[in-house]
């Protein structure tokens, strides 16, 4: 975990319009944000990669995977993580189906 993500998964969480049709409350959503932040990593991402992705405020995500050691980017949208113009080989985008196949195996 970073600050830019950190702050992004805030900034979601706190969209009602989002969350319209959801069960959990407010407090609730924050709750489980307080339990999946505790379960995570915190990261300093001291060296930035670029240029690596059209759309500059996706870059944090990479940097914060290499920074991390992480072997996997799981995400639902592919499309901004497909146009990276630096290879990481030690480094797999996978939607969350993938990687839970991936890990199971």
């Amino acid at each position: 975990m970073g600050t830019a993500l950190f702050n992004e998964y805030e900034d979601v969480m706190a969209r009602t319009t989002l969350f319209q049709r959801s069960r959990l409350s407010a407090e609730e959503r924050n709750e489980l944000l307080d339990i999946f932040l505790s379960v995570c990593q915190w990261t300093r991402i001291y060296y930035g990669w670029r240029p690596n992705l059209p759309d500059e405020g996706d870059n944090h995500l990479v940097e914060l995977a290499v920074a991390g050691n992480a072997q996997f980017i799981v995400t639902r949208n592919l499309r901004i993580l497909s146009g990276m113009e630096l290879n990481f080989p030690h480094l797999t985008v996978l939607k969350p189906e993938a990687f839970l196949k991936e890990i199971a195996t």
